[in-house]
């Protein structure tokens, strides 16, 4: 498998440009803004609410522009949604059992949003909330902070967090995702929620659209959603995607699309590793996804309802596709799954690289 270092030049690269763009800490509390990262044909733009990723302009194989981003007009649609539409989620993203788990012998209760559940950081986790612009500069990046106390949402201990967008090279965008305990031990499992559509926000489902994954296991869940705690293979299965192909083309064997955790295949671990290989043969698009995390949550916009979106076009079920590479779901229950617990003194790192070609 193809695998992408992300050596010493790489870090230096993203610290640089942090020291040396323009500072905005300064700016007003709780002021809501969109802010835009450009070079050449290539455009994100992004709010501090929700630290949110609002469109992605790219060129087709014909040199046409289109948003490749399901999403709003207004900022302040945002505030309203309930699909998480390009939002940072967290303190945990994903599901967390019963909204609570057991840490150092103390028993934390979490607020549930999804019936005695919680999803993604509770009813006001980090894509909720308004961040921070540390830094800007538009022609290399852009850095969201937030300062989550001790106690939201239930969770133990203040935590610095800090996000990072930034471009790479042609038509690359790095996401670099960072968060220090500041006095508890605590979970922490970001992901980026974007629902990305190649043929345009506004061209349609996503069905034959073909993906490639390069998991050759998931992690099953139950009627609601939640991990049994088992890894099983995909061979075989609808989840094998080991190979190209179009979405859709085994739809008829689920009951309403994808929505699992991949276990990424991780030969050589501490480096970037290519995860999702996404294209659409009409436009020519084709989106390569790499991250340093474990698992790849899969979600074909199932629950999408005749959403009213960007220049008032209506997202009906399987608009888009979400990518949200990530720690395991329910982790902080299960064991056997990869720890997400980050203690004062470490670092959470989560790195994702997008690259897109049209051909």
């Amino acid at each position: 498998m193809a695998r992408m270092s992300f050596s010493s030049s790489c870090c230096c690269f993203f610290l640089v440009a942090l020291l040396f763009s323009n500072y905005y800490g300064c700016l007003a509390e709780n002021q809501i803004d969109v802010y835009e990262l450009q070079r050449g044909d290539f455009s994100i733009k992004f709010t501090n609410y929700g630290a949110t990723m609002l469109s992605a302009v790219l060129p087709d194989k014909y040199g046409k522009l289109a948003d490749v981003v399901l999403g709003f007009d207004s900022v302040e649609d945002y505030k309203n949604d309930s699909t998480y539409f390009g939002n940072i989620v967290g303190r945990v993203a994903n599901r967390i059992t019963g909204a609570q788990f057991t840490l150092n012998g103390t028993l934390y209760k979490l607020v549930p949003n999804e019936g005695k559940n919680m999803l993604h950081g509770g009813p006001k986790g980090f894509s909720e909330v308004v961040w921070k612009v540390h830094s800007y500069n538009k022609n290399s990046h852009i850095t969201f902070t937030y300062d989550s106390f001790d106690g939201e949402e239930g969770f133990p201990g203040d935590l610095s967090v800090s996000v990072t967008y930034m471009l790479i090279g042609t038509n690359r965008l790095a996401v670099k995702m960072f968060a220090q305990p500041l006095n508890k031990a605590t979970p922490v499992n970001l992901a980026l929620h974007t629902y990305w559509n190649l043929g345009g926000h506004n061209s349609g489902n996503i069905l034959s659209h073909t993906i490639q994954l390069f998991g050759s296991q998931i992690t099953p869940v139950d009627n609601d959603l939640l991990p049994t705690g088992k890894v099983t293979p995909v061979k075989g299965t609808p989840f094998d995607f080991l190979e190209p192909r179009e979405i859709g083309s085994k739809f008829n064997e689920l009951p309403d699309g994808y929505d699992i955790n991949y276990v990424l295949e991780d030969l050589n671990p501490g480096h970037l590793k290519k995860v999702a290989v996404v294209k659409e043969n009409i436009s020519g698009r084709k989106l390569e996804l790499w991250t340093n995390k474990p698992g790849l949550q899969f979600y074909t916009s199932n629950k999408l309802d005749n959403v009213k979106g960007k220049d008032g076009f209506i997202y009906k079920k399987h608009a888009g596709i979400c990518l949200e590479t990530q720690g395991f779901p329910d982790s902080v229950n299960q064991p056997n799954f990869p720890s997400q617990i980050v203690n004062p003194g470490e670092t959470y790192k989560h790195v994702m690289i997008y690259r897109f070609t049209a051909s």
